[in-house]
């Protein structure tokens, strides 16, 4: 062996140190890379050569540089990325929302108890002008807190659509680079050797687009990848990315939904589909906790105006002649969406006949060929007496305090509707009464106790409860009567303004129960004696009357808002301060439970990051480290070929 063969070993040694000199300082330099994966010289021997004392090695070979990098890893640490974003988004929604029903003085809640509340002093005195401004006053307040809670609500989708957007926008500009760098990997594939800062930047990009939406990763034999979102149509196949488009709602297009195009044509992609990312986080908040609050704020604006507006028609105003009260508020009516792609041109009628009945929720209307499903979406409950027949349906079907009925053309197989009782209900709720002597303040009817009685019994109230019922202009005299055969008590008749009677019988008076009779109700203090007489006669002197103002006070305590029937029982509903208060604590608890859902996944995001990046990332002091040791290595290469350029200088000087 000649010294060509030391010089060829000390070449390549050099040569090969030189490469993990390289290497260690690329991975110096992108220490601080987003996505970076650390790299490594991967040294083969050159074999050896047979000579007759045996095989002698030639040294060493680069054969190429890898990446450190585990499939796996990188695919959890995009994936709970991808979750963490999703809850993030959802987050920083909710935190909004939640400020829009706020507690304390400024909040709804105290809005409509100030404005039964300013009652009493009508009560107290029913003809001063001065406490009729203001509760006129505080009308005005408690629907203009209705319409600006409307309005925030209104606000916040529309930052969700902008939002949504942005984001499909985003990746689309994604998957266009994901497209291109598949093209480039795959051509680099022939080589042999991996195009590592390539694969990199890949990787990088499918997390970015991960962020904003999930997407699945299938690997192909040629290098590139390709991307799927949920339901399994395709972001991005080889070089060729399909666009993501951010389409109205088949019902409101206020809203926005997924849809893939492929072909041409548009593909939706369901909510349910999508596992992470921002726009799912975004979708959701849309979908159901903006829904929700919508709903929620609506059943309490119709519950309040319906309440409001009935007991203002059962009472008289200061006019002349008194009249029956005219409604204090008016709030948006309820909605019957047609889907978009509706073959039939069926129209819905849709009103609320029970203010108190209302329930926060939307409905959704199938018709299937020959009869309508109606769902409740809050639960997912069948409406009762559902499905109906189209002649059911044509002479109205009542549920949860409204009345839908169908009116002109026709509905086709498949055809859909949503139905929204109160979603806008609080957005255009307004005060419309505007002439303080028009509060109905007065009873039609006042009840007075005869002279001569000698129970303790006096009339507390009377009032009328039912409009349907009453006939004005009755008077009704009442005896009572220990000879009757129990439970009855009393006897009663009903006369006319000629003083005819038109209806009598009797009844029975418990202490503490109220009297009903003609639509009206007569409370008693004290005891009646036997043949004590009351009377109740059609209110004269409106100015001083303040039963029905009283009645406005006493709002204060009913359960008006979401009373319901169950199982045959109609479940009293909420007094309107507490069923603000449970509104509160219902996005209370959606903001609780989305933060830490969003603490939980941020954390699990963390932890496999970390555990990419001890298998991938670079440690500086590793990579100094070897550093020192590589430079030793070129060292010594080039030692030896110092020593085998002496011993050739050596041979040359003895030939010569």
């Amino acid at each position: 062996m000649g010294t060509s063969t030391l010089m060829a070993l000390g070449t390549r040694a050099m040569t090969a140190s030189y490469a993990q000199l390289q290497t260690t300082g690329n991975n110096i330099a992108n220490a601080n890379t987003p996505g970076y994966s650390r790299q490594q010289a991967q040294l083969v021997t050159a074999g050896g050569q047979y000579t007759g004392a045996g095989f002698f090695g030639r040294g060493v070979d680069v054969s190429t540089v890898t990446r450190s990098y585990d499939r796996f890893l990188t695919n959890q640490a995009t994936a709970s990325a991808s979750i963490s974003a999703a809850d993030q988004a959802r987050l920083g929604q909710l935190n909004q929302l939640e400020k829009v029903f706020a507690l304390g003085e400024t909040g709804i809640g105290h809005a409509a108890g100030q404005l039964l509340n300013a009652f009493v002093d009508v009560a107290n005195n029913p003809q001063d002008a001065s406490s009729r401004h203001v509760a006129l006053a505080r009308a005005r307040e408690l629907s203009s807190r209705f319409q600006a809670a409307g309005d925030q609500l209104a606000a916040l989708q529309t930052g969700a659509t902008q939002d949504v957007r942005a984001g499909v926008e985003a990746v689309n500009a994604l998957a266009q680079q994901v497209a291109v760098i598949n093209r480039q990997i795959s051509a680099a594939n022939g080589t042999g050797h991996a195009p590592n800062d390539l694969l990199d930047q890949r990787d990088q990009l499918v997390a970015q687009i991960s962020e904003k939406i999930n997407v699945t990763s299938v690997s192909a034999s040629d290098g590139s990848v390709g991307l799927f979102i949920g339901g399994g149509q395709s972001l991005v196949l080889g070089s060729t990315a399909n666009s993501l488009r951010a389409m109205p709602d088949v019902y409101d297009p206020s809203k926005l939904q997924l849809a893939m195009r492929e072909g041409g044509s548009d593909r939706i992609v369901p909510q349910d589909a999508l596992a992470g990312g921002s726009l799912a986080g975004m979708l959701r908040f849309q979908n159901e906790d903006l829904t929700s609050a919508r709903n929620l704020l609506g059943q309490l604006a119709v519950a309040i105006s319906s309440a409001v507006n009935e007991q203002q028609s059962l009472g008289l105003d200061l006019g002349t002649p008194a009249r029956a009260g005219s409604p204090i508020f008016s709030v948006g009516s309820p909605r019957a969406l047609q889907a978009a792609g509706n073959g039939g041109n069926a129209s819905l009628g849709l009103t609320v006949t029970d203010g108190a009945m209302v329930q926060a929720s939307d409905y959704e209307l199938r018709f299937d060929g020959s009869r309508y499903a109606l769902t409740r979406l809050s639960d997912g409950e069948a409406m009762p007496g559902s499905p109906y027949t189209s002649s059911q349906l044509a002479a109205g079907v009542t549920f949860d305090g409204v009345t839908l009925q169908l009116g002109a053309g026709g509905a086709l197989a498949g055809d859909r509707f949503l139905l929204q009782p109160v979603s806008n209900a609080a957005l255009n709720m307004k005060t419309v009464l505007s002439d303080p002597n028009a509060i109905a303040a007065a009873s039609p009817v006042t009840a007075t106790a005869a002279v001569g009685n000698t129970g303790t019994a006096t009339v507390a109230s009377a009032r009328v409860v039912d409009s349907g019922a009453f006939v004005p202009g009755l008077t009704a005299n009442l005896t009572f009567d220990d000879t009757l055969a129990a439970p009855d008590n009393y006897r009663f008749e009903l006369r006319d303004a000629s003083n005819t009677v038109v209806g009598s019988g009797t009844g029975e008076w418990t202490a503490g129960q109220p009297i009903r009779l003609n639509g009206f109700e007569l409370m008693l203090e004290g005891v009646p004696s036997h043949d004590d007489m009351l009377s109740v006669v059609p209110t004269t002197a409106v100015a001083g009357n303040n039963g029905n103002a009283l009645a406005f006070v006493d709002l204060a305590g009913v359960g008006f808002v979401g009373a319901q029937m169950q199982g045959g029982t109609l479940v009293p509903g909420k007094s309107v301060t507490d069923a603000y208060a449970s509104v509160v604590a219902e996005i209370g608890v959606r903001v609780q439970s989305a933060d830490t859902a969003a603490g939980i996944s941020a954390s699990a995001a963390s932890n496999a990051e970390t555990a990419r990046a001890n298998k991938s990332g670079v440690n500086l002091d590793e990579e100094a480290a070897k550093l020192i040791q590589y430079q030793q290595s070129y060292q010594a290469a080039a030692k030896m070929l110092q020593v085998a350029q002496s011993v050739f200088d050596t041979l040359l000087q003895q030939m010569g």
